[in-house]
């Protein structure tokens, strides 16, 4: 069980640096007026999103396995529930990257960099409250 639980936290802990880094990506594609930039940046984000992907999906799969253990338990708690939750919002943050990722590869994102801004600290406060549930369980 150390193993899976060793494994579930090295995926979500390389899927959280991907999920980090990919809006600042988007920051700077908003904000450059440089051809030769924003094509470099549009292979880069490219590359991060297609290479976290499986990290998020093996983050599921060994959550699942390490929540197979006890399901008794799990299901009946609080905060684990919360914890799915916010997991599953960060499961659609992902795809949403991989939409805005699409269009500015397209050329067609709108969106200011102030708006990639402030995207790009979603990922940090859903992380902030998935750690506290795990650790205090409050409910």
């Amino acid at each position: 069980m150390l193993w899976i639980k060793s494994l579930h936290i090295i995926f979500m802990v390389s899927w959280f640096a991907g999920i980090f880094y990919l809006p600042r990506i988007f920051v700077n594609l908003a904000m450059t007026e440089n051809d030769g930039a924003f094509n470099q940046l549009n292979i880069m984000a490219r590359k991060l999103y297609r290479f976290i992907t499986p990290f998020m999906i093996l983050t599921i799969v060994f959550g699942v396995w390490l929540t197979s253990y006890n399901w008794d338990y799990y299901k009946a708690a609080g905060w684990f529930h919360t914890k799915i939750a916010l997991m599953l919002v960060l499961v659609v943050y992902h795809f949403i990257c991989g939409h805005f990722q699409k269009q500015f590869a397209e050329g067609r994102c709108s969106k200011s960099h102030v708006f990639f801004r402030w995207f790009n600290e979603f990922p940090v406060v859903i992380l902030i409250a998935i750690i506290i549930l795990v650790v205090v369980k409050p409910f």
